[in-house]
């Protein structure tokens, strides 16, 4: 490897490690405008959504011109997880958006409590996008395994508030509007859980060469 590849691949590194903390920090806040009704908080989210969308372009960029230089094998692998990954922090940037969107439409109506705790569910998906980022720069195969069943989780808990807010509509017709937006908040969580369990099985892949991604082995922990 070249002393000049390898300090683009370092570069190509450092920058989706930026990104990623970017994507967590977007998280972070429109949870934060939910649980402070901040629409302010909210507005500044989505308005930094264009930073994760240049972040992405210019990973893409750094990557195609990489593997334009014939990189090894392992280089290729390293070069095309770095992209999916890239892709999924891109998204979890977009639900973050969706997440502030609906935030202030929320904070037009009296707020509306769950039995299903949003800023609960909200942490376990960014303890889950943290750990699979801890994994991917700490090459630990093990822990990305682990990540994966945890996902289960997030998914029962999306479907438990559905039905409670399914319930809601029917007796209680003047929240519809609030509960389609707290449906939604509760669906870009469990997509975030998804990207989260998606960086995890790339890690695998990246370093044992394996194809993880639809073994129910691996979703079920064991």
């Amino acid at each position: 490897m070249s002393v000049h590849f390898e300090q683009d691949l370092s570069e190509l590194k450092k920058k989706l490690l930026v990104m990623a903390s970017n994507a967590e920090s977007a998280v972070v806040r429109s949870i934060r405008a939910f649980t402070d009704r901040d629409d302010d908080l909210a507005r500044r989210v989505k308005e930094d959504d264009s930073i994760l969308d240049a972040f992405e372009k210019e990973i893409d960029e750094m990557s195609i011109n990489l593997l334009a230089k014939a990189p090894l094998a392992s280089e290729l692998r390293l070069i095309t997880v770095a992209m999916k990954v890239c892709h999924d922090l891109e998204r979890v940037g977009d639900e973050a958006t969706t997440i502030s969107r609906r935030v202030i439409e929320l904070n037009q109506e009296p707020a509306l409590h769950t039995e299903v705790d949003i800023p609960n569910m909200a942490s376990l998906g960014l303890t889950m996008l943290k750990e699979a980022l801890e994994a991917f720069v700490g090459r630990d195969t093990a822990k990305a395994r682990a990540i994966i069943p945890r996902d289960k989780q997030i998914d029962s808990l999306n479907k438990q508030l559905h039905r409670e807010l399914a319930s809601y509509m029917v007796e209680r017709p003047s929240t519809i509007t609030r509960c389609l937006n707290l449906m939604t908040i509760s669906k870009s969580l469990e997509r975030i859980g998804d990207h989260a369990t998606n960086i995890a099985e790339e890690v695998v892949f990246l370093h044992e060469g394996e194809d993880i991604r639809h073994d129910p082995k691996v979703k079920q922990g064991e």
